[in-house]
């Protein structure tokens, strides 16, 4: 490693060694106009990796909407914003921590965490709340335990200690998942329009500060080995490139940070994530059109003999990057030392529109910020459609339907992608701050914003086995699904950040599905009225071949008008009436029944009419806030018969359903077990009293609403012309739904 022309004298040339391509290599040379030193090669390896470039997404990303009359700022920052009124804003931001996370799953979650809080508060915003979009293999696996386990446990111990709750998330447990689990982490924050912080480096001569922990060798190599690489027999050999967290750091850096805001002493922010010193300096200087000198003879060290690469690449946890007038470097100090957090000036803003790297007097690097952050190569693969896909759908006769309808609605209850998520959302402290206006396990999480009226609505879906199927239709169906979502607890969807899971994208049906699901997500932003903030996108998610399923994971954002007046899930009254809102025809394709009954995968998904879903989605809050529905609950895994069953478990009241109700429109002919279990877009479940069901069907316009059943007893029964197809106790019904995970965490 002593070599410092990035030509190696070993079995491998340095520049390979360090993830990048013999034509990479090349392109460096001709923007130095001169070989590289070793320094300079392993800054060249980060910023053009594909977790910190976007080589082969970013010819794909423009095709998402990403401005609306709310976005105050879209992509290209550390988070997004939207405007919700009154002065004040909403900073939201996803992103992955996949690849450390199946390495080492207790320190991978935990600074996945500790990432995107730290891109929230860069913009000025204090976080409210986390969310946590995970899959996982079987829990039939041992080690797939153990990844949930270490997982939720990272997750708690950070965001607990730091006083952010985790309000909202999802699991998803499938075999595609058995060797790379997908561990998405989202933070929002608020903000006051006028406080908003960027990472603009302005101002030749203003001082670059490094803010908070010392600089370790600990996530050397993250972003350009681990995270843009697939996995194979030497996992285990990157251990050491995953980070380590320390939440109470954190907590100080973070009101630190928050309190020079106030004082007006920030002229930028960045965090120290992927890549160290080297992107966050960059970066800073590419937004603001400058240059930045680094001096690593300043950078505060935690281990002896450190190489100057080692510093400048090292992903160490809990570092801030602060720009900083050279007249408030005191004052700036002074709030650092309040806080007990180390504080260096490390550099200064120039006019060169270059990274250069001293030790002291002596330079050792000098590379132009253009070549570094926005020349990265783009490449674009050949498209080809993966051979499992199917122009059609599974005959609806593909699989015999079950004899005992009443032992698949248990079995699926008890799944653990339908059952009850409880035991993982209570190792969160998802009541500090004591904003919470739902509780978690809901259709989304509502928080009250202090001194308002409004709050915000927020949730994450994604649903890798439909894109697996057909990956555009995936696209759309998970933007529908986290609008629909929103829409059930009576928010106003906003915008969307979003995390785009894919295997390696050299390979052209990888590369297919990506292109296809960022089409699908497009036309549904488009219709539904999203725009895109941002987010990250996460290649490589492939073992020993063997890719994840395609996941794009939505998280949506959406303003209520009154916190006092929210949709639950719940039923909440004998006698109410219960109403299918929709007119969508289920299918077994890709389907938890499909799966969980059949043991397979397989045909093509339904499509999602978005017009359709427009004016469902604003019907169902208009039925919300005007205190028609006593609950509303969007259809999805499970079917029509798990959505019911979920409802009436919270809700502690039985359910009674007419069959031959639900069988008109585009659901006619369709079997009981397809009915009752199988999934499409653009259902939703209400109940009501019988007067404001009667003012509802008279009010739905275009959208079909028929009256199925009657909320009460202390069963669940779905009845057809030939007699009960299910009559189960409500008390087996919970017992299923409720106890299944820590039934199979158990040891």
């Amino acid at each position: 490693m002593s070599n410092t022309t990035g030509q190696d004298t070993g079995q491998k040339p340095a520049y390979e060694l360090l993830g990048l391509t013999a034509g990479e290599y090349r392109g460096i040379c001709e923007r130095m106009g001169r070989e590289p030193n070793y320094v300079e090669l392993a800054v060249f390896s980060l910023m053009w990796s594909e977790h910190c470039g976007y080589k082969h997404s970013r010819p794909l990303l423009g095709r998402l909407p990403t401005e609306g009359e709310r976005i105050l700022q879209g992509p290209g920052e550390n988070a997004g914003i939207v405007d919700i009124g009154g002065g004040l804003a909403v900073a939201m931001k996803i992103e992955s921590h996949n690849h450390p996370s199946a390495i080492e799953p207790f320190q991978g979650a935990a600074t996945g965490i500790g990432g995107i809080v730290r891109d929230i508060f860069a913009m000025g915003a204090r976080p409210v709340a986390n969310l946590d979009p995970l899959h996982f293999g079987s829990l039939d696996k041992p080690r797939q335990r153990f990844l949930l386990d270490g997982v939720v446990e990272g997750i708690a111990a950070y965001g607990n200690c730091m006083g952010i709750p985790t309000v909202a998330g999802e699991i998803h447990f499938e075999d595609a998942y058995e060797d790379n689990c997908l561990i998405n982490v989202m933070c929002v924050g608020l903000v006051r329009q006028e406080d908003i912080i960027r990472a603009r480096a302005t101002g030749p001569g203003n001082l670059v500060v490094l803010i908070g922990s010392s600089t370790g060798r600990d996530g050397i190599g993250g972003a350009s080995i681990l995270a843009s690489a697939e996995f194979d027999e030497t996992a285990e050999e990157k251990r050491p490139t995953v980070q380590v967290g320390n939440p109470f750091m954190e907590k100080k850096l973070l009101e630190a940070c928050l309190e020079m805001r106030d004082k007006g002493l920030l002229v930028a922010l960045q965090d120290l994530g992927a890549g160290g010193l080297s992107s966050s300096s960059s970066e800073m200087a590419s937004k603001g059109g400058t240059g930045i000198d680094i001096d690593i003879a300043r950078v505060p060290l935690r281990e002896p003999d450190m190489e100057p690469f080692e510093i400048m690449i090292s992903e160490s946890q809990e570092r801030m990057l602060a720009v900083v007038e050279p007249s408030r470097e005191a004052e700036v100090m002074a709030v650092c030392e309040k806080w007990d957090l180390d504080a260096t000036v490390v550099g200064k803003v120039t006019d060169t529109g270059r990274l250069r790297v001293f030790d002291g007097d002596e330079p050792i690097a000098d590379m132009p910020v253009k070549a570094l952050v926005d020349e990265a190569p783009t490449y674009v693969v050949e498209p080809r459609r993966p051979e499992h896909e199917r122009d059609q759908p599974l005959p609806e006769d593909h699989y015999p339907q079950p004899e005992d309808l009443g032992r698949v609605l248990l079995d699926l209850l008890a799944s653990p992608n339908v059952c009850s998520k409880r035991w993982v959302y209570e190792q969160y402290d998802h009541m500090v701050q004591t904003d919470n206006a739902l509780w978690p396990g809901g259709d989304a999480a509502v928080l009250r914003i202090k001194g308002r009226r409004d709050g915000i609505a927020l949730t994450s879906d994604g649903n890798g086995r439909r894109t697996f199927l057909d990956p555009r239709r995936g696209g759309r169906a998970v933007v529908a699904e986290a609008a629909r979502n929103l829409s059930c607890v009576g928010a106003e969807p906003l915008a969307i950040t979003n995390c785009l899971n894919f295997g390696n994208p050299e390979k052209g049906p990888i590369y297919y599905q990506f292109q296809q699901a960022v089409e699908g997500m497009a036309e549904a932003c488009e219709a539904l009225g999203t725009p895109v903030t941002g987010g990250n996108v996460s290649f490589y998610n492939e073992s020993f071949g063997q890719a994840v399923y395609p996941n794009p994971v939505v998280g949506m954002l959406g303003l209520v008008e009154d916190t006092g007046r929210l949709g639950t899930h719940r039923f909440q009254n004998a006698g109410d009436l219960i109403l299918l809102a929709g007119d969508a025809r289920p299918a077994a394709d890709g389907s938890e029944y499909q799966l969980t009954v059949h043991g397979e995968v397989a045909g093509r998904i339904p499509d999602v009419d978005l017009e359709g879903e427009r004016r469902l989605q604003a019907l169902v809050r208009r039925a919300v806030r005007e205190g028609l529905a006593a609950s509303a609950h969007d259809i999805s895994d499970g079917g029509l018969a798990c959505c019911i069953a979920e409802s009436a478990i919270e809700g502690g009241l039985g359910a009674a359903v007419d069959l031959e109700a639900l069988a008109g429109g585009a659901r006619d002919g369709l079997r009981p077990d397809l009915l009752l279990f199988g999934e499409v877009s653009g259902l939703v479940v209400l109940s009501a009293a019988p007067a404001a069901a009667r003012r509802l069907q008279e009010e739905a316009g275009d959208v079909p609403l028929a009256v199925i059943g009657e909320v009460g007893g202390d069963r669940l029964t779905f009845t057809g012309a030939g007699g009960p197809a299910i009559d189960v106790p409500l008390a087996a019904a919970a017992d299923a739904w409720q106890n299944a995970l820590e039934r199979r965490m158990a040891p």
